[in-house]
């Protein structure tokens, strides 16, 4: 059940009924001109990961800016993007299991654009005898894992041979590559971002490479995020890039050092509004937003523009904050918080209510919220 929403057009911060997931439109749309600036001298194609905000307005804003597409990492979240209009989809992940595979046929019947990641044989054969029963061809990355250590296929020569089953198996079309590296995205030095991306770019290279001497052509290869985009793109072996959280960031992301990177410096538009509901001591102070309220799986959140404040603690539904004497906060302030973890935050709410200034311009559905499938 989608719950009330919590805010209306010309409302104020001390309106909003909270806790609630707030974004500041233009650090948004800074956001978004910044990434596309960094990227102006690259050949390639932009394709945004759509599991960091699961907002078909958000899709939609992105590719009016230039994007190709979106990223999915989930057949249900692909379902809800195309019935939001939403055509150029790569799910950026394998799947398996009859009711999945039923779930993306139907889906491939009405997206030209869709594609899907594969990183074993057994998947290449269901999905090849499913989309022959269903007189469908689909499009198909192969996944390497370039240095992740999850899903993709680990040595040249595995690599090579499922390219080449993809290639010659029936209701079948082999787009390329995939080589995400998630871990890189949290490096906190450029240096140690720049030689795990390099490493990937020459791995995914010596795939491309081997294949066309088998004379399999690639044409794709897809990757990169927030905190490595502009390596992948200067690599001369990507052409495709899947930078997600760059709209948000959070906590996390910001502790990654950009001097001297070529990143262009993001800043902080996603923010839980929270209420000060208890101030029972001049050095604490609660608000109610805890765990339900955010993810703390990458750290604690961080307030906003509040130096003398701290988030020191969640519980279920509080959020105990450390304050620095003579207290800059009082009992019914309403306060930003930046989230440590953009993407898990987000999937917590069902309205995403956005402001300009200290006015709210409108309320978008969080659409794809909740898809597990």
């Amino acid at each position: 059940m989608t719950s009330p929403l919590p805010a209306s057009v010309g409302d104020l911060d001390r309106d909003v009924d909270t806790p609630c997931l707030m974004l500041d439109l233009d650090a948004f749309d800074r956001n978004v001109s910044r990434l596309f600036a960094s990227l102006s001298s690259f050949a390639g194609t932009i394709r945004p990961h759509a599991k960091s905000h699961k907002c078909p307005e958000i899709a939609r804003r992105l590719i009016d800016a230039g994007a190709i597409g979106i990223c999915c990492q989930k057949v249900s979240e692909a379902e809800v993007f195309g019935d939001h209009g939403i055509n150029d989809i790569l799910v950026s992940n394998e799947f398996v299991g009859a009711r999945k595979v039923e779930r993306y046929l139907n889906l491939a019947r009405r997206l030209q654009g869709l594609a899907c990641c594969v990183d074993h044989p057994q998947q290449v054969a269901t999905l090849s005898s499913a989309a022959v029963q269903a007189g469908l061809r689909l499009r198909i990355l192969v996944e390497i894992d370039v240095g992740q250590g999850r899903c993709g296929v680990g040595t040249l020569e595995e690599a090579v041979s499922l390219c080449a089953m993809v290639t010659a198996s029936p209701g079948l079309e082999f787009l390329g590559l995939q080589g995400y590296h998630g871990a890189a995205q949290h490096f906190r030095e450029p240096a140690q971002r720049r030689t795990a991306i390099d490493s990937a770019a020459r791995q995914l290279a010596r795939i491309r490479d081997d294949l066309a001497e088998q004379g399999i052509g690639v044409t794709t290869i897809s990757g990169a995020g927030t905190g490595s985009f502009v390596l992948e793109a200067a690599s001369g072996v990507y052409n495709e890039v899947q930078p997600g959280s760059f709209i948000f960031m959070d906590v996390d992301y910001r502790r990654n050092q950009i001097q001297d990177s070529g990143m262009p410096a993001f800043e902080q538009s996603l923010f839980v509004l929270a209420t000060v509901m208890s101030h029972p001591t001049p050095t604490r102070a609660v608000v109610d937003a805890g765990l339900k309220a955010f993810s703390v799986d990458s750290g604690l959140p961080e307030l906003f523009g509040l130096e003398a404040v701290r988030y020191a603690k969640a519980s279920d539904e509080h959020g105990v904050l450390s304050v620095e004497a003579p207290s800059p906060i009082a009992l019914g302030d309403v306060l930003r918080i930046a989230p440590g973890h953009c993407d898990p935050t987000v999937n917590l709410y069902d309205h995403l209510v956005v402001f300009r200034g200290e006015s709210v311009v409108d309320v978008w559905p969080i659409s794809a919220r909740g898809c597990l499938a």
